[in-house]
C-alpha cells in the first residue's frame, strides 16, 4: 500500500500533468484558428448567383456576409469565458430576406435614412424619389436600392475581408448620376469589424451610405435590449417632427432622455413622457458625434452586463443613428426559429444627417463628378 504522503504527492503531480494537458489542448485548440476567408454558393437571385463569405479571424470570431444587399448574416464574438455566440439578427436562408422590411444586416442607400416628401432640389432641378416611410423616402427608395440588388463580390487579395461592389445607373430610384459603389468587409486579428465604403459618380448626386445590422450583445434571439448600457458620443442631436424628419436644429441632449455621454442602459429612459421619444417610439433619431477633429472618433460604447461583452463604434462620418428596434414587431421569424419581438435588437448606423439634401446647414452629403467618396467605420469586439 502506498503511503499516504506519497499518496498525495502523487494525486497532485498526476492533477498539475492534467492541467497542463488541459493548457496545451486550449493552446493546441486556440492555434487551430487560422484567419481565412471561405466562399459558398448561397442561392440565386433575379438569376445570379449570390454568394456567402465566411471571414474567420485567429481568435475564432467569425463574420458572414453575401453579396445580395451586403447583407451580414452573422457575427460570432466571445463573452467574457470565451464563449461565442451569434450577436446579430438575420436568417439562415436567403428568402428569408426577400423581402426585408426591416433591412436587417443591410448596406442601406443611395441614402440611409430619410429624405422628406421624396424629393429635394439641387441647381434648380428637383428630384422625385419613391415613397417608402409615409411622405418620405427611407434608405434609398423601393426596388433598385443598395439592400435589393445583388453585387459584385471578391475576396480580398493579402486580406481577410471581401469587397462587395455595385453600379447604380443614372436615374436609379429617382437618383441622378451613375454611381460605382464598393464596400469593404475586413475583419482583423484584434477582433474588429472593419468598413471601407468608397463611390464615385459621373453626375452630382445626394449619397449616404451605411450599415443596418441588428445588435443584442446577449445573443441573437435571447432576449430585448433594454438592459445594454449604451454611451454616445454625442451631446447633441437632431430633433425630428412627426414624421421623424430633423426640424433643422442641434438641440443639447443634456437634461434630457437623450443623454447617453454617461453609460445608461437603454431602458432606463425610453418610455419617458419626452416629445421626442413619443415621436420616435422609442430611440430613432441621429446623433452628433462630437469630434475634436476630423478622422476616425468614438461614436458609441455598448455593454452588456450578463455576457460582458462589449461593442465599440467608431467613424468617420459626421453622426450615428441609434435605433432601438421600436418597429420590430414578432412578425418575423430569425434564425433558429427565434421571433424578433419589440426592441429585441439596437442599430448604430453611421452616417451623414438624415435629409441633408434639403437643410443646407447640414454638413454636405453631394458627390459631384471626380470626386471619390470615402468613409470607415470600425465595429469593435471585446469582453470584460
Amino acid at each position: 500500500m502506498m503511503p499516504r504522503r506519497l499518496a498525495t504527492v502523487y494525486v497532485t503531480v498526476l492533477f498539475l500533468w492534467l492541467g497542463l494537458c488541459g493548457l496545451s489542448a486550449a493552446q493546441e485548440t486556440s492555434s487551430k484558428h487560422k484567419p481565412q476567408v471561405i466562399k459558398q454558393s448561397f442561392g440565386t437571385r433575379e438569376g445570379r448567383p449570390v454568394n456567402l463569405y465566411t471571414l474567420t479571424n485567429a481568435h475564432g470570431v467569425e463574420i458572414r456576409a453575401m453579396n445580395y444587399g451586403g447583407i451580414i448574416t452573422s457575427l460570432r464574438v466571445p463573452d467574457r469565458k470565451g464563449v461565442l455566440a451569434d450577436i446579430v439578427l438575420g436568417h439562415e436562408t436567403l428568402e428569408g430576406y426577400i423581402p426585408n422590411p426591416p433591412f436587417i444586416g443591410a448596406v442601406v442607400g443611395r441614402y440611409a435614412n430619410r429624405i422628406a416628401n421624396g424629393t429635394f432640389t439641387f441647381d434648380g432641378k428637383t428630384y422625385t424619389l419613391p415613397k417608402n416611410d409615409g411622405p418620405n423616402t427611407l434608405h434609398g427608395g423601393v426596388k433598385r436600392t443598395f439592400d435589393k440588388v445583388t453585387w459584385e463580390d471578391e475576396a480580398l487579395k493579402g486580406k481577410n475581408g471581401v469587397a462587395f461592389t455595385y453600379l447604380s445607373k443614372d436615374g436609379e430610384e429617382g437618383f441622378p448620376g451613375n454611381l460605382k459603389v464598393k464596400v469593404t468587409y475586413t475583419l482583423t486579428d484584434s477582433n474588429e469589424l472593419v468598413i471601407d465604403y468608397e463611390a464615385t459618380t459621373d453626375k452630382a448626386t445626394p449619397l449616404n451610405v451605411s450599415q443596418h445590422s441588428y445588435f443584442n450583445l446577449a445573443g441573437e434571439g435571447t432576449s430585448d435590449i433594454l438592459g445594454h448600457e449604451v454611451m454616445l458620443n454625442a451631446d447633441r442631436f437632431t430633433p425630428v417632427d412627426k414624421n421623424l424628419i430633423p426640424t433643422g436644429e442641434l438641440r443639447p441632449v443634456k437634461g434630457t432622455p437623450m443623454d447617453f455621454t454617461t453609460p445608461t442602459k437603454i431602458g432606463a429612459r425610453i418610455d419617458d413622457n419626452y416629445e421626442q421619444l413619443t415621436l420616435g417610439h422609442g430611440y430613432d433619431h441621429n446623433f452628433v458625434i462630437s469630434r475634436k477633429g476630423g478622422g476616425m472618433e468614438l461614436a458609441a460604447r455598448v455593454y452588456e452586463p450578463g455576457s460582458g461583452r462589449v461593442l465599440e463604434v467608431s467613424t468617420d462620418q459626421p453622426g450615428v443613428q441609434f435605433y432601438s428596434g421600436n418597429f420590430l414587431d414578432g412578425t418575423v421569424t430569425g434564425k433558429q426559429g427565434h421571433v424578433y419581438k419589440r426592441r429585441y435588437g439596437f442599430c448604430l448606423e453611421t452616417q451623414h444627417f438624415p435629409d441633408s439634401p434639403n437643410h443646407p446647414d447640414f454638413p454636405s452629403t453631394i458627390l459631384k463628378p471626380g470626386e471619390t467618396f470615402r468613409s470607415k467605420t470600425v465595429f469593435k469586439f471585446s469582453a470584460k
